[in-house]
């Protein structure tokens, strides 16, 4: 993973579609069944949508019948980062992205052998490259971190 990249709110609206915006910067939700990877089974790697850090494998990709796309890990331990969310009246593992700390979704503890984790992630909040694409440039950032 490169560094950390910070951009201002105004910056990331810029870059961002609104629904991009509102999951990744607003911590939402898309609705279940609505996003375009629910069942995609495509070879390749997902990306964040707002950096381009590598996030996924599809092979770890799971259906999970839960509306969202599942994976049982990330393409690395430093890829993503989990903080407590105890939005909702809930307490849950929130899924960022390591880079930018966008919001990508929640982790349960309910997932298949051999993590049992189910990365449950928002579509919006992530790109498919497939296997034999070049990955997308990391997004460079104002005040970028090294």
């Amino acid at each position: 993973m490169s560094g950390k990249i910070h951009l201002s709110d105004a910056e990331w609206r810029r870059r961002l579609t609104p629904e991009e915006y509102e999951v990744l910067r607003g911590h939402g939700t898309e609705r279940p069944w609505t996003g375009c990877f629910v069942g995609t089974h495509d070879a390749g790697t997902y990306v964040c949508a707002a950096c381009g850090n590598p996030l996924f494998r599809s092979g770890e990709k799971f259906e999970s019948g839960t509306g969202w796309p599942s994976f049982t890990r990330p393409v690395s331990p430093d890829a993503v980062t989990t903080v407590e969310d105890r939005s909702h009246g809930m307490r849950r593992s929130e899924v960022r992205c390591a880079r930018c700390d966008g919001h990508l979704g929640h982790v349960f503890p309910d997932g298949p052998p051999p993590t049992g984790l189910r990365y449950c992630m928002n579509s919006v909040s992530m790109r498919h490259v497939a296997d034999g694409a070049p990955l997308p440039a990391l997004v460079e950032g104002i005040d970028a971190a090294p």
